[in-house]
This record gives structure tokens, sequence and C-alpha cells, in this order.
């Protein structure tokens, strides 16, 4: 939740920077966040997916199932709202040959011939897809507190 909550809370500044500025600040992010982001949520998809497997009591299963669900719904807003952005944005940045294939960036236009127009409803979209994001990492954060507070669920 943490790195999905970050990417939310830098919103209002970030909307304040110019094109330019904006993504100078966004390549700060791939390294650290595509590697560490992507290793933290698919673990947690998989230690929730085992504590519904071994969950005691229908509430307890029905809550961290919840949560799994909110986990997996992270993942579709990331695939098919976030994802595009980011090939699209880095197409003319040097990647490394992993990053390249995680991206799938070679071969079409990049962020320098977008027009402002396009610019701003892409970066509309992708903090929005980060908004959800979190919204739905806090879900899932809150079912999985409430399965296990919840004595003899």
């Amino acid at each position: 939740m943490a790195m999905a909550l970050a990417h939310a809370l830098e919103l209002p500044g970030k909307l304040r920077l110019g094109r330019e500025d904006y993504f100078v600040v966004q390549r700060i992010y791939y390294p650290g966040f595509t590697i560490g982001g992507g290793i933290a949520e698919v673990g947690g998809i998989v230690a929730t997916l085992v504590l519904m497997l071994t969950s005691s009591g229908p509430v307890r299963f029905w809550l961290v199932a919840g949560a799994l669900v909110a986990l997996l719904a992270m993942q579709l807003v990331f695939w098919l709202m976030t994802q595009p952005i980011n090939k699209h944005w880095l197409q003319e940045v040097e990647l490394t040959a992993p990053a390249k294939r995680f991206f799938a960036t070679e071969g079409s236009g990049g962020a320098p011939t977008m027009p402002t127009e396009e610019w701003t409803a892409l970066r509309n979209r992708w903090e929005l897809s980060h908004v959800i994001r979190a919204a739905l990492a806090m879900l899932s954060l809150i079912l999985l507190t409430t399965a296990i507070a919840i004595p003899g669920a």
C-alpha cells in the first residue's frame, strides 16, 4: 500500500509542474517503483491468497477474499490504465534490457513529440490510476486488518 499511497499523495504537487519538469520527476520513479513495487505487489497477492486458503471461519475467509480481489483490481488498473502510458512515455528513454522488455518501448514515437493536450490527458489518466490503486490498496489493508482483528471469525 505504501507505494500506491505515495503516488497518490504527491498528486497536488505534481499537477503544478510544467511538462518538462513533470517528465524529469516521472523518470526518477521507474527503477525503484518498478522493481521494488512489482516484487512487493506480487508477494502481497501470494501472501493474501495463502491467508485466504488457510482462513478459519467464513467471515474471515470472505474478508480476506475481498482483500485479494482489491489487490487483483489494483493489477488491472495498472495494466489497463498505467502501463500503456508508461510505455508511451518511456519510448525515447534509455532503458536497461529488462526494463525495455517490461515496458515494451521499442518501435514507436515518444513523449517529446506529444501535443500539449495529449500530454495533460495522459498525465491526468496516469495520476488518476494511482489514486484508484491507492484506494484499492487501502481497502485491501482494511479488509485484512478486520479479518485478523475479529476473534474467531
